[in-house]
């Protein structure tokens, strides 16, 4: 069995934390500096990409305490779909990956992500068929090894039978240490994205 493994942001679709940003401080009724100088450079976020809280609730109620924003999970998924734009490319080719095996999300992101996937992604959410794998529930971020490990061991495949779609450097580096195929997914300086060049990696994989 191969898999096919894509990250979301800024590979399957475009992300913009500065238009996320407003918006939250919008809903939320705190400033714009308030919430980026507290829970993210505060190191909060990058906590619950590890898994620090269990639920969404627990990770809204942490929000709140620290940022002074109490936000309901539709807010939170309000700001952060501001932030989303499809790759139309990049999700054709995720749907073409699954008739060729089997395609999971591979994410760094908090647990709110992961409940929120019907609302954020709905372009993608029935073909992944629950195969959504965000770094919170694996207890580890790309790049750290153990991320890998444990993903390659939810569908018990072998590493040289897996394929990750990345736009970090170091993920893709990070995915090639492990043994794994890897494609580094490049936004252009016009604002394009190498679709042709995803595809061009998916079908070399496929056909090894």
């Amino acid at each position: 069995m191969d898999v096919y493994f894509f990250d979301c942001d800024k590979t399957l679709y475009d992300y913009d934390f500065h238009k996320r940003l407003p918006k939250l401080a919008e809903l939320g009724g705190v400033s714009q500096y308030r919430l980026a100088s507290s829970w993210w450079a505060g190191g909060h976020e990058r906590a619950a990409e590890i898994g620090e809280y269990s639920t969404s609730e627990e990770y809204l109620e942490a929000f709140a305490e620290v940022t002074g924003a109490r936000l309901t999970l539709a807010q939170w998924q309000e700001a952060r779909k501001a932030a989303m734009t499809p790759v139309p490319g990049a999700i054709a080719a995720l749907h073409e990956a699954a008739t060729l095996g089997t395609v999971s999300l591979l994410s760094n992101n908090p647990i709110p992500f992961k409940d929120s996937l019907p609302v954020l992604t709905p372009e993608i959410v029935d073909v992944l068929q629950d195969n959504d794998l965000v770094s919170a529930v694996l207890g580890a971020r790309k790049p750290e090894r153990r991320i890998y490990t444990r993903a390659l061991g939810r569908f018990g495949v072998r590493p040289e039978d897996a394929i990750l779609f990345d736009d970090s450097i170091a993920n893709v580096e990070g995915a090639r240490a492990c043994g794994m195929h890897a494609f580094h997914f490049v936004k252009r300086d016009d604002g394009t994205f190498d679709t042709d060049g995803m595809l061009d990696a998916l079908h070399a994989f496929a056909a090894r």
